[in-house]
């Protein structure tokens, strides 16, 4: 067995809530497009290939998913919805790692605050305070199937932010 990589992406900035609006609705800003895409591209121009991609349903997480997409030449008809990505707590991003196919070594997965980061902190024990909207964390696996991931099993090899990539 070898090396996976699990990228876990929180949606880039949202419009704020509106009464007649449901949260699941809410959609991308253009400052949340141009970072999605900034992160993408900055993912590309470090050579990622992602051999999956999956998102909670919720559309700025989806559009998330579609704009990095773009960016690292991944096919956005392959991007997988699942809804229980959007309010299934940490329990259902395990579960989305847990049943991803074998022959899949680098995943991506799409969702939302506090439930992303309180599942990356479980995957490592480490504290990588709140995911900022945007930001995508790294973690690796060693000769672990994905059906074997569960708490701190994984090494957080970086965490990157559209604030952070702005700066530099």
């Amino acid at each position: 067995m070898m090396k996976k990589l699990l990228y876990l992406v929180r949606h880039g900035q949202a419009e704020d809530r509106a009464p007649m609006f449901r949260d699941f609705e809410r959609e991308l800003t253009s400052q949340g497009i141009m970072d999605s895409a900034r992160m993408g591209k900055y993912l590309a121009q470090k050579s990622t290939q992602v051999d999956r991609m999956v998102t909670s349903s919720a559309a700025r997480a989806y559009q998330t998913a579609k704009v990095m997409a773009e960016q690292l030449g991944y096919e956005q008809e392959a991007i997988v919805c699942v809804d229980k990505l959007y309010d299934g707590g940490p329990q259902a991003y395990l579960e989305a790692v847990n049943t991803t196919p074998e022959n899949c070594s680098v995943l991506m997965l799409f969702g939302h605050n506090p439930d992303i980061t309180y599942f990356g902190e479980y995957l490592t024990r480490s504290d990588v305070s709140s995911m900022e909207k945007g930001a995508v964390a790294i973690y690796e696996f060693e000769d672990l199937s994905w059906a074997e991931v569960s708490a701190k099993t994984a090494r957080l090899l970086g965490y990157e932010s559209p604030r952070q990539i702005r700066l530099s």
